[in-house]
């Protein structure tokens, strides 16, 4: 269908408009929401990980792709709620208390919804006590968090301790990152992953998830 190349071609180029208005198309013409989310969305945002590897997209390529692709997932995620369907993974995120960066977060956050993860965004300086709340409410599989300076990376240690003093840590499965971050500290502080960018942490997800 051309809808589906359509809307490919949009996110692949960053163009938020285009995808909008070629999900509404593809939509009116009875195209089910998962099918463009499995068609179209998840492999465009599978190509701007591998450009992104190769170095020929970089940042604000990342940017704009993950913007077109919200566009989309703005007409999508109310059908999906309504008709009872709900993606198979789900993803909590956010950056960790006393730090207000979340670009690197909001990227991390679009490739994973556009490679069709459900992904519950917590925002910025997010307590311990929040993350824990929002595990036992959402009951997510993946717990993602990001601090880009060096004074707040030991509230990871801190929200990890958390999780296991509220006897839910060993339902989900910890990533962290970020630029001070490394995977030696993930080991220290008990993490179960480390990616160093967006890419990285898609794909960490869908190995942390493989069947053993």
């Amino acid at each position: 269908m051309a809808q589906l190349k359509e809307l490919y071609d949009a996110i692949l180029n960053g163009n938020a408009k285009l995808a909008h208005s070629a999900t509404e198309t593809a939509l009116a013409a009875g195209t089910p929401p998962m099918e463009l989310i499995a068609d179209s969305m998840v492999p465009a945002m599978d190509e701007v990980g591998k450009l992104f590897e190769a170095e020929e997209y970089f940042v604000p390529e990342l940017l704009l792709a993950g913007r077109a692709m919200k566009s989309a997932m703005e007409l999508l995620r109310p059908l999906l709620v309504a008709a009872g369907q709900r993606l198979a993974v789900r993803v909590i995120i956010g950056t960790v208390k006393g730090d207000l960066h979340d670009i690197g977060k909001n990227i991390v956050a679009s490739m994973l919804e556009g490679s069709g993860f459900e992904v519950i965004d917590l925002g910025a300086d997010v307590s311990p006590e929040s993350f824990v709340a929002a595990v036992i409410e959402r009951e997510p599989h993946i717990v993602c968090m990001s601090a880009l300076l060096t004074v707040t990376m030991p509230a990871m240690k801190t929200t990890i301790d958390a999780l296991t003093n509220a006897g839910v840590r060993t339902r989900v499965k910890v990533l962290i990152g970020g630029a001070p971050v490394t995977s030696q500290y993930a080991k220290e502080i008990g993490a179960d992953g480390y990616s160093e960018n967006a890419s990285g942490a898609v794909s960490l997800v869908k190995t942390l998830l493989a069947p053993a």
